[in-house]
């Protein structure tokens, strides 16, 4: 996988710095707007990456790449993907995929037409101690109730209470804490129990965007509750309990790096099965095979869970009166 990088953030950032741990990856070029040279020939010369490009044109020109990873703002990423489909390129993408559903349908319709791998960044899908949760699922008996919590102050939260609309906080840009901190949650639950019959969603709203918020899904037997907050902090875990049993995984959902399984009448089992400390090496690690495997069943099997996602994180928005994007 020859990849270009397009953005230079955080999470460019936290890609890079594992990216000797991804057999088969090769850094070919990274892409931004020109503001941010400084900063990508920085990361290009840490790296080892050998063209920064401002032009995103020349970068889809560039022979050296055939796959592209997004890390751009999310108001972005439909544009920047179906552009580089067209121009022939595999498409990692950071979550959430799009803002708006017909937008996945688009970017789904162009990939199986160009014979394209076209996947979401979404790390808990590929780790292994989340893996194992699913596996493990049928040992706590009939499920009741999931809480999946990801709570975390922001940065940028006194800035925007005094007034600045930056991009974490905007609604045309797709921002609000549901496609932050939220998005983690909904992958979490329905990579583990699919479609629920509904979801509700009741935030707290500041110049129309979701700042925190709690979703309902119901699953009929069993209810999951997802918390989820950008302008106060709280404890970040997962519980998932059943009839027979118990699972808790304390830590983000984006990160899985640990749980403990109590079964009655059986003593507390703590789990710990990754393969890497980093969370994002899995998921690279599955995405290079992908491409080099084009392995388009595969590809399928994840867009079906992203579209899924997508569809309950824009029935929530729709049931809360949010519309994000321009």
């Amino acid at each position: 996988m020859r990849l270009a990088v397009l953005g230079s953030g955080m999470i460019v950032a936290d890609l890079l710095s594992v990216s000797a741990a991804i057999p088969g990856l090769k850094l070919a070029a990274i892409f931004g707007r020109s503001p941010g040279m400084p900063r990508m020939e920085q990361l290009a010369a840490q790296y080892g990456i050998p063209r920064v490009y401002t032009d995103y044109e020349q970068c889809l020109a560039d022979v050296e790449v055939d796959a592209v990873y997004i890390g751009l703002p999310n108001s972005l990423h439909a544009e920047y993907a179906r552009r580089a489909l067209l121009a022939g390129k595999h498409v990692i993408c950071e979550k959430p995929f799009t803002l708006a559903v017909g937008e996945l349908r688009e970017l789904r319709a162009l990939a199986g037409q160009r014979r394209l791998i076209l996947v979401e960044a979404i790390t808990n899908q590929y780790l292994s101690n989340y893996r194992s949760i699913r596996q493990r699922l049928g040992e706590l008996g009939e499920l009741k109730l999931i809480q999946c919590e990801y709570s975390q102050y922001s940065s940028r939260y006194p800035a925007f209470r005094a007034g600045q609309l930056l991009p974490a906080f905007d609604p045309a840009m797709g921002g609000g804490a549901l496609m932050d901190l939220g998005i983690y949650t909904l992958h979490f639950v329905a990579g583990l129990l699919g479609r629920p019959r509904s979801i509700t969603y009741t935030p707290n709203l500041d110049r129309g965007v979701d700042t925190s918020g709690v979703a309902v899904l119901d699953y009929g037997t069993c209810t999951a509750v997802c918390v989820w907050a950008k302008d106060s902090a709280g404890p970040i875990r997962t519980k998932i309990q059943g009839t027979d049993g118990t699972l808790v995984m304390p830590g983000p959902p984006n990160v899985c790096d640990s749980y403990t399984i109590k079964r009655r009448g059986h003593e507390e089992e703590a789990v710990d099965v990754k393969v890497h400390p980093h969370r994002m090496v899995e998921e690279f690690r599955a995405f290079e095979r992908m491409i080099q495997q084009l392995d388009l069943a595969e590809r399928d099997t994840r867009l079906d869970h992203s579209q899924l996602v997508l569809d309950l994180a824009t029935q929530a928005l729709a049931s809360a009166g949010i519309r994000l994007g321009a």
